[in-house]
């Protein structure tokens, strides 16, 4: 099956090349370093793939040696196992940086590291006339940038095929052992699809309800893809209300926004009191009654677990996550009102402009008010890529508001839960026996079904579907990034994807796998009643190997 190139994720605009640009120079002095790292890092994981591979070969009816070659330009990449080289480079030098995005599905940083590489390419890197007001022929536009590995090998490339998948007793021989693991609890099930034709080759339970835990994230990343759209955008803004004197700081609902010095590419607290403090000496004014508006949510902040360091109480308006140290990710104490701790900490960096304001109280900006500056967050895409990559629940739960305001349901957990299920719908998946209560997946009452999840994956995938994407290309890459960063270190490392889901009692894992034969397959394994979570984990991690180490009929 030959799957159509993706259409351009969205404009990137001309100062993204030129950064691009700047950039390359360092990275082509870099590739010396860079060359035997990678090759080093190839070499050390080999041994652990054959290793998987071998482990499995008394279940195998059929197998096919493994044969790891080095990777082509993206445009003759066909999806084999190779990919688990591609993997290790994709991995080791860029998988952890976030967007943006080119017309093939690849973030420019993989094209950056293709420079340092010395690799040549064509891919146009956010290039698209139809949005960006140019075309690559105008005058004085950027050389596409080098090709890398594209994110998606084999889906985002019209000169790659992905092969049928594996199918019949040989499959189930393999995995049916596995998932009866006593570590996996009274409770399982099991499902694999192939996302080339979305046929299901491998279930077991697939339409009991269980607990998903944090796999519930692939569900919201989905609805809120397929509503707004991957290049939506979260907008916090600054309005003066005439004729009061009062500077209103509207909360959009960016969990990303970041009050620290260097923004890293997200929106900047600092920048928009920057821009606020300007337009106001511009109007000739100093002095303001400084609020607050987290009105776009309503409903309770606190999630039914109640104060917890995983997620910050989840308002409209809060500064990284309301986290109490520098951490990014991972659980940690949270402020109990992150709007008010928001809007002081805004008000410190007006007051370093001299504009002198009141302490902060909550209020409503009217229709009436002016606005004065905004700044917004990076593309959905990149949102949906950090919550999967992270496990990050404070974005999950915005996403769960987000997709409620875009659709119209109330904005609060129960609506953004019931935002989630009617988009799904929308797109005709499963939803038999599946129950929202939350975006994260911290909710003990969230129920999903491995067919679901495996369906989420396929439809991800889906060619005519390229808004969803993010939703693979954010998955933790096993032995390297996120959740997975510290797993399969000696199995299929770079070649697993998936997210995992952990709650007392509760393992799961659903994601990508390229098989031996360099299928790309979907699967979930759900485990509920389990009494010990790493052995739990372990067993889960295996059972994915073993797929990827199979070559099944």
């Amino acid at each position: 099956m030959i799957v159509p190139e993706l259409r351009p994720w969205r404009a990137v605009r001309p100062h993204v090349a030129r950064a691009a640009n700047a950039v390359r120079p360092r990275l082509a002095r870099a590739a010396g370093t860079v060359r035997p790292h990678l090759e080093r890092a190839a070499n050390a994981v080999r041994p652990g793939l054959e290793r998987a591979a071998d482990a499995t070969k008394p279940r195998l009816a059929r197998v096919r040696s493994v044969r790891l070659t080095r990777p082509k330009p993206v445009g003759a990449w066909p999806y084999t196992a190779g990919a688990a080289t591609a993997g290790l480079a994709l991995a080791v030098a860029v998988v952890t940086a976030a967007g943006p995005w080119d017309s093939t599905g690849q973030r420019t940083a993989e094209a950056d590291h293709a420079v340092a590489l010395e690799r040549t390419g064509g891919a146009d890197h956010g290039r698209n006339s139809a949005t960006s007001g140019s075309s690559d022929a105008a005058a004085g536009a950027p050389r596409p940038a080098p090709s890398a590995a594209s994110v998606l090998v084999g889906l985002g490339r019209t000169t790659s095929t992905v092969k049928s998948a594996p199918a019949g007793p040989a499959l189930a021989d393999v995995l049916g052992p596995l998932l009866k693991n006593p570590a996996l609890g009274t409770r399982h099930a099991g499902a694999v699809v192939d996302i080339a034709t979305g046929e299901r080759l491998y279930g077991t339970g697939t339409g009991e309800p269980l607990t998903p835990a944090s796999t519930t994230k692939i569900a919201t990343a989905t609805a809120a893809l397929s509503a707004m759209g991957a290049d939506h955008r979260l907008t916090t803004r600054t309005a003066l209300e005439p004729g009061t004197g009062e500077l209103v700081l509207v909360g959009g609902g960016d969990p990303t926004l970041t009050a620290r010095k260097s923004a890293g590419g997200w929106a900047s607290l600092q920048d928009l009191a920057d821009r606020t403090a300007k337009a106001l000496k511009k109007r000739g004014i100093s002095k303001v009654t400084l609020s607050y508006d987290t009105t776009l949510y309503t409903g309770p902040l606190l999630h039914p677990i109640g104060l917890n360091g995983n997620l910050a109480p989840v308002s409209a308006l809060m500064a990284d996550e309301a986290r109490t140290n520098d951490s990014t990710s991972g659980p940690v104490e949270r402020v109990t009102d992150p709007a008010a701790d928001a809007a002081r900490t805004f008000r410190t960096y007006l007051a370093a402009h001299g504009i002198h304001t009141t302490s902060p109280g909550p209020s409503k900006a009217t229709g009436r008010a002016d606005d004065l500056a905004a700044v917004s967050s990076p593309p959905l895409s990149a949102l949906v890529e950090r919550m999967l990559t992270n496990s990050d629940n404070d974005i999950a739960e915005a996403l769960a508001r987000q997709t409620a305001v875009a659709t119209k349901h109330p904005v609060s957990f129960d609506g953004g839960a019931a935002a989630i299920a009617a988009q799904l719908k929308k797109l005709q998946l499963p939803l038999k026996g599946a129950q929202f209560h939350d975006g994260s997946g911290l909710d003990r009452d969230d129920r999903l079904t491995a067919g679901l999840l495996t369906a989420l994956l396929a439809k991800a995938g889906d060619p005519a579907r390229p808004e969803l994407r993010p939703v693979l290309t954010g998955l933790p890459v096993a032995g390297f990034t996120g959740t997975l960063a510290t797993r399969y270190t000696d199995g299929a490392a770079g070649v697993v994807r998936a997210k995992t889901g952990t709650l007392t009692g509760v393992n799961t894992l659903a994601g990508t796998v390229v098989d031996r034969d360099g299928r790309l397959l979907a699967f979930a394994f759900l485990a509920s009643d389990t009494t010990d979570a790493q052995a739990a984990q372990s067993a889960l991690d295996r059972t994915a190997t073993a797929l990827a180490a199979c070559g099944c009929r």
